[in-house]
């Protein structure tokens, strides 16, 4: 007959295996148990969204152009020396007031026009009518890159300017530095001139350009542009070049 020490020990026995399977058995631990707050030691951080990376590891190029527009504009405030009867230089701004009307459209418009007008030439009148056809594709284009870049006027300007139309509150790029390049180029090519007078032409280009930054009106970024846009447009006048073989409507339309 089994003792009853024994019989307590088998029963001891079961009942630990009892509540070891018990144990075994059970679910996964509670959210608030220590194993599930302890994270693994070689678990990786989850990758931050594609735009995040985007704005806390910026390109190259967007931190060249960021870095070049904030030259620009502090460079251009610099140099806006006659932006206000204050400013350093303002003493010589009607002087450059003067020069800014030499470069404006609608003088360069009415004078091509009238000499146009008063020519009894057949070549004075072919010059005449592609200067008039390179000034109003001079109007078109830059009217159109203003109204499609939208940038406007340095804060510094003065809005005292000569004729202006809607798109002139637009700053980029500078009309006067276009027609400045394309004249200047369109003027050396076809009238002929002594070396003093292409001098001054060339000059005359220069300084309407820098006057637009010394007035406040533009910024650099606006002239260099202006500049190069001018000098690319004389290639087109070149290119659609209006002669009595390719526009005889026109020609016969001014000859007398």
């Amino acid at each position: 007959m089994p003792s009853p020490r024994s019989s307590r020990e088998r029963r001891g026995g079961s009942g630990g295996r009892l509540e070891f399977l018990s144990l075994s058995q059970r679910g996964p631990a509670a959210p608030d148990s220590p194993s599930r707050r302890r994270e693994p030691a070689g678990a990786a951080a989850a990758p931050l969204p594609e735009e995040d990376c985007m704005k806390l590891n910026p390109s190259f190029l967007g931190i060249a152009l960021s870095s070049l527009l904030a030259i620009d504009l502090w460079a251009s405030k610099r140099l806006g020396v006659c932006a206000g009867e204050g400013s350093a230089w303002g003493s010589a701004r009607p002087l450059m007031k003067v020069i800014e009307v030499s470069g404006h459209g609608i003088p360069w418009l009415l004078g091509t026009f009238y000499g146009l007008c008063q020519s009894d030439s057949s070549a004075a009148r072919e010059v005449l009518l592609n200067l008039l056809f390179a000034l109003l594709l001079d109007l078109v284009m830059v009217a159109v890159v203003k109204g499609l870049v939208r940038r406007p006027r340095p804060t510094h300007n003065k809005m005292d300017m000569f004729v202006t139309i809607s798109v002139d509150k637009y700053s980029f790029p500078s009309g006067h530095a276009t027609r400045a390049a394309l004249v200047c180029r369109f003027v050396l090519r076809h009238l002929v001139l002594a070396v003093p007078l292409r001098v001054l032409v060339v000059l005359w280009a220069l300084i309407v350009s820098v006057s637009r930054v010394m007035l406040g009106r533009h910024n650099m970024t606006d002239v260099l542009f202006g500049l190069l846009l001018g000098y690319a447009l004389y290639g087109v006048v070149e290119h659609c070049w209006l002669s009595p073989a390719t526009a005889p409507a026109l020609f016969a339309l001014w000859s007398h």
